[in-house]
């Protein structure tokens, strides 16, 4: 009989990498090699309707078994994707995670599957992660209530929360090693070529919270520096995409976080130039390639303005912040 047994509840259009990447860390911990044998630990896909549910990308996963007693299983996995869905889960769900709780079964939320687990009102008291994608997403839907988004995942007694995407994967080989033991995470993790398990407090690679704005016009800005960090954007392009005059965007950026637009995309990609050093082996020069910068020295001088130190010595230190220091003097990766 199989050590660790997971049911996984999909939402309606799941995001399905993180799904893929949980279940397949306890695929390759439950068997010697990638036999994928449930010997060690068995997952089973559960629905009250048994009918196939579509990922957000339109690939469906047929659910293997009814609700029924959720005491069979040791963990339940809600795994969310759409912020538009997550107020369409079935009532028969909703019933039996309000069931699984009161039995005292530990309740996993992946992506916006916490913010399902919230939205049942099974997250009162409890800290809960989201990823900084959906950090204002959530502040609109829950009072009061301020997640955490600047860790990979969070565990608080019986709830056990991630950001979705890989974390997922180093939510599962958390449990997994809770269970199985350190080998069996690590094998897993490193035949889907992730080097090592990650812990809990690693942060997020994405958007430094000083950047969290309620201001719509601010937000699209923001995605669309972030996704333009190795290409930047100038100044007269963003604001084309966005369709309003470039006054108006720096009055709004000046209202919703008291900067400039150029100093916003600075702390973004010094944010992400810091999330490299931290986590990987590439070059100063290579980072400052893959982080919008014009060479190494304009990397270097940005990066000492903020942080009060060269790259170098930030990679060296054995205090690292992932979150961007004080504004400082230096060159803008966004050109005017």
């Amino acid at each position: 009989m199989a050590t660790l047994k997971v049911g996984f509840i999909l939402a309606r259009r799941f995001t399905l990498c993180a799904f893929a990447n949980f279940v397949d860390v306890l695929r390759l911990s439950a068997d010697e090699g990638d036999r994928s044998r449930p010997i060690l630990c068995s997952w089973r896909v559960l629905s009250p309707t048994m009918e196939a549910i579509a990922s957000s990308c339109g690939v469906a996963v047929q659910p293997e078994e009814r609700l029924g007693d959720p005491a069979r299983f040791d963990y339940l996995v809600v795994v969310g994707g759409l912020v538009d869905e997550i107020e369409n889960l079935h009532p028969d769900t909703v019933t039996f995670l309000q069931r699984a709780a009161a039995a005292g079964v530990p309740l996993v939320g992946v992506c916006t599957g916490t913010f399902i687990l919230h939205r049942t009102g099974l997250m009162q008291g409890y800290r809960a992660c989201v990823s900084w994608f959906h950090h204002a997403d959530f502040l609109e839907r829950f009072d009061g209530l301020k997640p955490v988004s600047d860790q990979i995942f969070v565990v608080d007694r019986d709830r056990l929360t991630c950001s979705g995407g890989v974390s997922s994967a180093h939510l599962a080989a958390f449990i997994v090693e809770r269970h199985l033991g350190r080998a069996r995470a690590a094998k897993s993790l490193h035949i889907m070529i992730i080097d090592e398990a990650m812990a809990a407090e690693e942060p997020q690679p994405g958007m430094p919270l000083a950047l969290v704005a309620d201001d719509p016009l601010v937000r699209k800005a923001l995605l669309l520096m972030q996704q333009s960090i190795d290409a930047p954007l100038a100044i007269g392009r963003l604001v084309a995409q966005l369709g309003v005059g470039r006054r108006k965007l720096e009055r709004h950026f000046r209202a919703a976080l008291a900067m400039t637009p150029l100093e916003a995309d600075r702390l973004i990609r010094i944010g992400q130039a810091k999330h490299l050093l931290r986590t990987t082996r590439r070059s100063a020069t290579q980072v400052a390639a893959d982080t919008g910068f014009c060479d190494l020295p304009h990397l270097i001088r940005t990066f000492r303005a903020i942080e009060g130190m060269t790259p170098d010595a930030f990679r060296r230190s054995p205090m690292l912040s992932i979150c961007a220091g004080p504004q400082g003097e230096g060159s803008s990766p966004i050109r005017p």
